[in-house]
């Protein structure tokens, strides 16, 4: 049976913000400029934003490889983000987290574990989906095994119901909820909106609180400062990318004030 234990031990009791670094084009995507120094730059520049800004970690993905690859990636993408992340690792002294889109769970344990990290997301650990890239199965029996064998203490977040994706059949987000923390073998669950950026609907949380009412819930999408106290009161944290960006752009660099104006409202927060 899943624990909370990890997830505490790594960031606290207290409501959790992960700022996420939305990695420009990787080498081989067909949106690379032909330099990963700029790569580089770009996100050491938005992870020491984030940093600044008072977030309790930090989730790394490769954002702008679309189309994405269903499941395993090509070697170059994971030496590409395996680059970058043991580049963060040296100058960020928050926990920093891998997520390799669509699905590639091995590649993020993998460049995890070589780069110190210490949590990982899947986007579809359990269950099925149907996606852009077609229908996405989890594959937690390898992912539990595989993080065995690199003897790896690393936590594994994933999605309930992910964005970007249709179940195949209809699904109660309470029983999704609570098969894939009671046989998943993930350390947090995380709730999201249809797509990046667009906000979570609050009945989600509500039901996978209750198919999961041990488990690490995370928002995985839309929350901002002007919305994030709805969530707060169900959940341990929130995943925030879009919203920290300037003008709430993805494409744009992360901004500071935003980030601290989340992070004041998160820390403010009060349980009615």
């Amino acid at each position: 049976m899943a624990s909370r234990q990890a997830f505490d031990k790594l960031f606290g009791k207290r409501k959790t913000v992960i700022g996420m670094v939305h990695l420009q084009a990787l080498l081989g995507a067909p949106l690379y400029q032909g330099g990963m120094n700029a790569v580089i730059d770009a996100a050491l520049a938005d992870a020491l934003t984030l940093e600044q800004g008072g977030v309790d970690g930090i989730m790394v993905e490769n954002f702008f490889d679309a189309p994405f690859f269903k499941d395993r990636v090509p070697p170059e993408t994971v030496a590409s983000m395996t680059r970058v992340v043991s580049t963060l690792r040296q100058k960020i002294r928050a926990p920093l987290g891998v997520n390799v889109l669509r699905n590639d769970g091995i590649s993020a344990l993998a460049i995890a574990a070589a780069c110190d990290a210490q949590f990982v997301r899947i986007n579809i650990l359990s269950w099925a989906m149907l996606a852009d890239q077609g229908i996405i199965e989890g594959r937690a029996a390898e992912i539990a095994r595989y993080r065995k064998t690199l003897g790896a203490d690393i936590l594994i977040f994933t999605d309930c119901l992910t964005k970007h994706a249709e179940p195949l059949a209809p699904m109660q987000m309470e029983w999704v909820a609570h098969d894939t923390w009671e046989r998943g073998g993930a350390e947090a669950l995380v709730i999201s909106g249809k797509a990046t950026g667009y906000a979570t609907d609050v009945s989600d949380v509500v039901a996978a609180r209750r198919g999961a009412p041990d488990a690490p819930l995370l928002i995985g999408s839309g929350a901002a400062a002007e919305n994030v106290a709805a969530y707060l009161s169900h959940v341990d944290g929130v995943l925030v990318g879009t919203a920290l960006k300037r003008e709430g752009r993805v494409e744009n660099p992360v901004e500071l004030a935003r980030v601290q104006t989340l992070v004041e409202r998160v820390r403010a927060f009060q349980p009615n």
